[in-house]
């Protein structure tokens, strides 16, 4: 049957229709060219052994299985000090030269009718204490009836509180606190029911971190996976094609983390990479099989199930190895900061952009290979056909990442099985040669006309959501991420109430001297050192070795220290002990401040500025100095992971675009996109907007480590649509030589993949913006909108309006990096 074109000989000198001549030169350029031959080698291989590839992967995840529930047996909370800041050297002295406990919990007493002095409250502290003191590893218990210090009793003497000390690590004792917590209510309940009591401090707090992060991900997996699928479904408009990339998402994430599962074992990891990786691999994992999948859908329209796999591949597998590259380069800024917990989310992530690649560009192609036609089974939009192209042929506008002629081949006439359903991914596309009439091209016309005022819009609405974050407050990752429902938080916010947070959380500062601390002028030094800082503003009191009495003064105090063990005065004598020894004294300055106020970190600064006595060595420590220590590294170290990744990724788009002004817009692109979320963070999480909407209570600053692991993965993530939409206009450049076109051409074949790529991410990360760990939701909620601001805002005008002012200069390089592909000049 003739289709109007002659026929042509082939090898064996038979006539082949021109049709199916066609199909052969395609697949001719295919192998022939070096862009793409890897790749399309890789479909054809992938396809022949599709089910030696299935069992492989099926081997893989049968392993993971047992491996990635267990996985936060590995991970531990807290890593957020590298032990190098001027706190944490204060810490080390203490715990060498006065004895400190490595590691301290706070066992909290409080009764509603009795007081401290009650013989029910004394037993029930009593009989609690004492089976503390003889659980292994404490080494010390503090308490108002062991030291007779009244500052360990509330001024109503309702409640009060115990130290205790262990000779173990925070990771260790951390493990033990479920027990201790047994313990404590086991011995309450034999002694008094009217005292409650809580355990609180960094190592309750950290394992209840560990708690309720296994929970949010459970509830997050069980909104964000159904969703997805739901989605998925909608977009592809059968259930099979939608279920296809959530099977191969979940295989990723599984894999990722059976693998750091058995990484965990030989280097620490923080908690967090359990949330970040699942939050990240689902995402991406379903992004990159649902490009895979559209592509494929849309290649079986014209070619055989083999070719169909083996294109796919070359096409969409290209643009998905070179999106996980960017995601990749992404995380790897992480990798330059000292702190467990960022390098570990670095490591966390790049083994699920890893995974999801790997999966992407093998099990899902074998998978492809063997539904074959049957991807579009089980319809879920009844009595909708597909739109066809002249002669019958079914057309469609997901043409997203080609790197065909602009034309497609006309399908093979013996091939015209049609998949069943009707998704968005096949709506009616105009032919080359009609004016395009889609809701994209309509849009990128829009633009292309008004590009000076599109771009000066959006520049200054970007500009204007991420102003807010010139005011943010960092803050550190302490128990108030912590929701308020839990054991440790409850705790310490009936000591902040109770006895105030600057009790709770004192500045305070080690003298080291040359010899004895109790030499003459040792002392004489330490007592004026002393007076300065009980003048300083917001300081409400001073605790020292000089601090006993203030009748006591300077002489007396150097006279009292010449014999320390004959001191007169037993209370001295007790209280002695944790404030001073050998060459060694320390000094608690409680205050009015929040740690992390600008007060108090400005106060630690004047402190430090002061400088120490004359012969003396001084520390700085507490919450706010170690804060703005935290702060000072991160952020010290953040530019050049800014560098890193910035110039990697440049590199990796230079190569695929062969540009060198495309791969710096893309770069300023993404940066803007997520400056915007950062001034919502500051709004949301600072400020408070919309906390009674995300059930959270607003700490007053964003987590300093926040916006750091927001950028590294939001950089890769924000990449992903720049590489899908500029490699489909690119090839229209290419093809017709005229910006303005290939920009509306572009725009019109992608940005409903880009939508619905979008939609995915935002399903995902929304449902981590319902978790209880503000560090958790902070990230979905930041990467939810970054996402959002970045497939509407910034793909669909910014982008858009850039290249039609930019122009022919958007694909300009040098003679040396051009690879033998130029555009057709215009008509």
């Amino acid at each position: 049957m003739s289709d109007g074109h002659p026929p042509s000989p082939s090898p064996n000198g038979i006539l082949l229709p021109c049709r199916i001549r066609h199909v052969e030169c395609v697949r001719g350029m295919y192998l022939g060219s070096g862009g793409v031959k890897l790749y399309y080698a890789l479909g054809v291989w992938v396809y022949k052994h599709r089910w030696q590839v299935i069992f492989a992967w099926a081997l893989i995840i049968a392993f993971s299985m047992p491996f990635a529930p267990r996985v936060g047996e590995v991970l531990k909370a807290g890593g957020f000090s590298t032990g190098r800041s001027e706190g944490s050297r204060a810490v080390r002295l203490l715990q060498e030269k006065l004895g400190f406990p490595l590691t301290t919990v706070t066992v909290l007493f409080s009764s509603p009718d009795l007081t401290v002095d009650s013989p029910a409250y004394q037993g029930a502290m009593n009989s609690i204490l004492s089976s503390l003191q003889q659980y292994p590893h404490v080494t010390q218990v503090l308490s108002y009836q062991s030291t007779g210090n009244r500052r360990l009793v509330s001024a109503d003497r309702h409640t009060t509180y115990a130290i205790i000390g262990f000779d173990l690590g925070t990771a260790a004792v951390q493990r033990i606190v479920p027990e201790l917590n047994e313990l404590v209510h086991s011995n309450r309940q034999s002694s008094s029911d009217s005292i409650t009591t809580w355990i609180t401090g960094g190592p309750a707090a950290y394992s209840d971190i560990e708690l309720v992060s296994h929970q949010d991900l459970k509830r997050a997996e069980l909104v964000s996976f159904p969703l997805a699928l739901i989605a998925l479904m909608l977009v592809f408009g059968t259930v099979v094609s939608g279920l296809v990339p959530a099977l191969i998402g979940g295989a990723s994430v599984l894999a990722a983390l059976a693998a750091i599962f058995l990484l965990g074992h030989y280097m620490e990891m923080s908690i967090f990479v359990m949330n970040v990786t699942t939050m990240l691999g689902l995402g991406i994992g379903i992004d990159y099989s649902l490009i895979m999948v559209s592509r494929f859908r849309e290649e079986l329209l014209q070619h055989d199930v083999e070719e169909s796999v083996a294109r796919t591949v070359a096409s969409a597998g290209k643009a998905v190895l070179f999106s996980g590259i960017t995601v990749f380069l992404g995380l790897t800024g992480l990798l330059v900061f000292q702190f467990i917990t960022l390098r570990s989310m670095g490591v966390g992530g790049a083994i699920v952009v890893i995974t999801s690649v790997l999966a992407a560009l093998t099990l899902l192609p074998a998978a492809l290979g063997v539904l074959g036609h049957r991807i579009d089974s089980l319809p879920v939009r009844w009595g909708m056909r597909r739109a066809r192209g002249q002669g019958g042929q079914p057309i469609s506008n997901l043409d997203t990442l080609g790197e065909y002629p602009h034309s497609s081949p006309p399908a093979d006439p013996t091939q015209d099985r049609l998949p069943r359903g009707e998704g968005t991914a096949f709506r009616l596309a105009e032919s080359p040669k009609q004016p395009e009439l889609g809701i994209w091209s309509i849009l990128a016309s829009w633009v292309t006309r008004r590009p000076w005022q599109v771009f000066t819009a959006t520049l200054l609405f970007l500009l204007l959501l991420g102003s807010p974050f010139l005011r943010v407050r960092m803050g550190a990752p302490d128990i108030t991420t912590l929701p308020n429902r839990v054991s440790s938080r409850q705790g310490y916010d009936i000591m902040v109430n109770t006895f105030g947070i600057g009790q709770v959380s004192p500045i305070f500062v080690v003298l080291e001297a040359g010899d004895s601390i109790f030499a003459r002028d040792n002392v004489g030094a330490v007592y004026d050192f002393v007076k300065s800082m009980e003048k300083k503003p917001g300081v409400t009191r001073v605790e020292s070795m000089v601090s006993y009495a203030p009748d006591i003064g300077r002489g007396q105090y150097q006279l009292l220290y010449r014999d320390p063990g004959a001191i007169p005065f037993p209370e001295l004598q007790k209280s002695l002990s944790p404030m001073a020894g050998e060459n060694l004294a320390v000094i608690n300055i409680v205050t009015n401040y929040n740690p992390v106020s600008e007060e108090a970190k400005a106060l630690a600064r004047e402190i430090r500025s002061q400088g120490p006595p004359d012969g003396m060595n001084m520390y700085v420590g507490g919450a706010a100095a170690e804060l703005m220590d935290l702060v000072n590294e991160l952020y010290s170290t953040f530019p050049k992971a800014l560098l890193l990744i910035m110039v990697t990724t440049y590199i990796a788009l230079l190569v695929l675009f062969g540009s060198v002004v495309i791969p710096l817009k893309a770069v300023i692109m993404d940066t803007l996109s997520i400056l915007a979320s950062y001034g919502a963070l500051v709004l949301i999480f600072q400020d408070g907007h919309f906390s009674g909407l995300l059930h959270f209570n607003p700490a007053g600053h964003v987590d300093a480590t926040v916006p750091i692991v927001m950028f590294c993965i939001l950089f890769g993530l924000s990449m992903d649509y720049e590489v899908f939409m500029l490699s489909r206009i690119k090839e229209e450049y290419e093809a017709t030589g005229d910006n303005t076109l290939s920009i509306s051409r572009g725009l019109e074949r992608t940005g409903g993949i880009v939508t619905s790529a979008a939609m995915i991410i935002l399903l995902v990360s929304g449902a981590f913006a319902m978790a209880d760990i503000i560090v958790i939701k902070a990230l979905g909620v930041g990467i939810a909108l970054a996402i959002l601001l970045d497939a509407t805002i910034v793909r669909a005008l910014l982008v858009p309006a850039t290249m039609q002012l930019l122009g022919d200069l958007n694909w300009w390089a040098p003679t040396f990096l051009k690879r033998g592909s130029h555009p057709k000049k215009p008509s």
